[in-house]
Formats: C-alpha cells, structure tokens, sequence
C-alpha cells in the first residue's frame, strides 16, 4: 500500500459531506464532525502526520471547489475548517492517549528496573524499547536537590537536554523516582554519569549526586541503585557535603556498620567519658570530626570550628584526659577515628545506643 492510498481511506466521503453542506447551506452535523474526530484517532493510530493529513483535506476541498457555486464557497470555507477542526482534534486526541500510555510502560519500566521485580529475562526484552541493553554492565547515578523533580520539570529536562547534546543516543536512560534524578549508563562510558553529575549539580542548584559501581545484568543496575541511594543517606547521616559520592570510596562506612551493636560498644567505651564534659559530649565530638576530617591539622580544624589553635588545643588536651586515648598518638587516633566514625553513624549522642 502507498502512502497516498491509506490517507485518501481517511478522507472517504469527505467530498460528498463538503457537497452537501454546500448544496444545502448548512454547518457540519454533531454525527459528521464525531465521524471525522474518529478518522483521526485512527490515521493518528497507524501512524499518519497532520501535516500530511490537512494538505489532503485542503486537495479534497480544491477539487469540488470548479463545481461550487459563487455564493456558496463561503460555506465550503466554513465545511472545510470544521472539518479539519474535528480530524486534528480526534488526531490530537489520539496522540496524548498514545503518550500516557508510552509514559505509563516507561514508568513501569522504571519502577522494575530500580526494584528488581519483574522476570530479568522479560525485563531485558523490555529495556530495548528504552535503549539500554542489560546483558551489559551499567551503573546508576541519583542526583538529589532541595525540592522533588519529576520527569516533565524544568530541571529534568535541562539535564536531559545537555546529555543528548554532549552524547546522542548512547542507551542512557535518564527518569526521576521519589523525587530524584536518576541517570542509568554503560559501565564502559563512564563520562556520561560524570557530565551528568555536573549537570545536576548545577540544574539543582547545588544538589548532591550519589554515583554506584558499576554491575553486569538487570541484577546489576538495582545494586548499583541501591549502592547510589545508601551513599546519599550516608551523606545525611555522616554531614558530607562533597557535591558527588563516589559509592566505591565509602564501601568501609557499610562494613562498619554491619555489627551494630558492636559499633555501638565502641562509642559507648571510647567516647562515653565524653558526656562528662561541661556541656555534654557534642563539642568535643565536633572538635574530634573536624580534627580528623582535616587530616590531625589542629589550625585547620581550629578555623573550620572557628576556634583560636590555643582552645583547640585544649579541647583535644580534655578529650585526651576524658577518654584516656590521646588524638596525636597514631595507634589510639585510629581508635578514635572509628568511634567517632561510628557515632555518626549511629546518631550518637542525639539517639542513644
């Protein structure tokens, strides 16, 4: 079938209908304009392009028009774009029924993709249709900022924008969920969660972007999620403020807190004496991350708390006295270091242990 004969299908009786309503000086009929609203469901339906479809309403009209008497053409002008009034909105009609629905598969799509929980075998025969293919490795990235984003916002499509522009169709799944974006790409092209990251980062306002390793199967892209959301929560929870979270530098926070009670035992034996300090725990707890987390340089730390480097050092002076373990001293910092590590996780000293 040629692409002429399937459009003239749409267009039978239409000339008769153009006719008629000149002949008898009328508008269309609510059962004509309802029969051509369906026309265009269905030319919509097998794929046919307005453009097309109103040029050959236009040919259709041109062709009566020698016939039409001078005082009715009027009324054939007035036929016309009732008609194709009626046909785009049925076509149009069609088109937004065809969105929803490809919407909804996607968004089903998305939600067993990230839970795991439909077939893997049918959900790689699914992801074609989407552009990845499962049986490589991927790797996820979740990018979070200060209000929730959908896949139709401002944001998500800013982003979207500049990763088809910098990379094209190279199987990058890019949707949002519980008001996060999330970037799924090849394990072998890592600069694409690298760009993605930046662009986030910027289109979020200064959000935070959490990357997972990279995993083989369907399996694989659920564990890479889930690795990108627990380094977000991590983030939360231990006050990291680095822009991107690189799952595979903070594998040691998750072996930490395997044991919990453990950990806990730790706090309470390393760190417990510190509640005896005027003021309870939480300033020498803070002195103690800030000393750590600028590598023991006690005037740093002294400028990250605001603090002048002589009440530093008396505070790790009093933290040495409290606890017994002294912050210099290379074997017992590492003991420190992990208790401190720990109550962060735990949410010591606000939840108890």
């Amino acid at each position: 079938m040629t692409e002429r004969e399937p459009i003239e299908a749409y267009l039978e009786g239409y000339a008769e209908i153009l006719t008629g309503v000149c002949a008898a000086g009328r508008r269309l009929t609510r059962d004509e304009r309802e029969a051509l609203r369906s026309r265009g469901e269905r030319a919509a339906e097998v794929g046919l392009g307005m453009r097309d479809l109103v040029r050959a309403h236009l040919s259709a009209a041109q062709q009566i028009l020698p016939d039409v008497p001078h005082s009715a053409v009027r009324h054939l002008l007035g036929a016309v774009e009732q008609a194709v009034d009626a046909f785009a909105e049925g076509h149009e009609r069609a088109q937004r029924l065809a969105i929803r629905q490809e919407e909804a598969a996607r968004r089903e799509f998305v939600d067993d993709l990230l839970y795991g929980r439909s077939d893997l075998g049918r959900l790689a025969e699914r992801a074609v249709r989407f552009g990845l293919l499962l049986s490589h490795a991927h790797a996820v990235a979740v990018a979070r900022g200060p209000e929730p984003y959908d896949d139709g916002c401002a944001v998500t499509r800013a982003v979207e924008t500049s990763l088809l522009a910098r990379f094209g169709d190279r199987r990058i799944l890019l949707t949002t969920k519980d008001g996060r974006l999330i970037c799924v790409a090849p394990a072998d092209e890592p600069e694409v969660l690298t760009h993605f990251a930046k662009q986030a980062y910027a289109a979020t306002g200064g959000g935070q972007v959490a990357v997972g390793r990279a995993h083989p199967g369907a399996g694989g892209v659920v564990h890479s999620y889930e690795e990108a959301l627990n380094a977000l929560d991590l983030a939360t929870r231990m006050d990291l403020d680095d822009p991107v979270l690189h799952a595979a530098d903070l594998l040691v926070y998750p072996v930490l807190a395997r044991d919990r009670q453990a950990m806990a035992d730790l706090v309470h034996t390393v760190l417990g004496p510190l509640q005896q300090a005027r003021g309870g725990p939480k300033p020498l707890l803070d002195t103690l991350t800030a000393y750590f987390d600028t590598g023991c340089v006690t005037a740093q730390a002294a400028r990250r708390l605001s603090l002048s480097v002589r009440a530093m050092t008396y505070r790790l002076d009093r933290i040495h006295r409290l606890t017994g373990s002294d912050p210099g001293d290379p074997v017992q910092r590492y003991t420190l270091q992990t208790a401190v590590v720990g109550a962060r996780l735990l949410g010591w000293p606000d939840r108890p242990l």
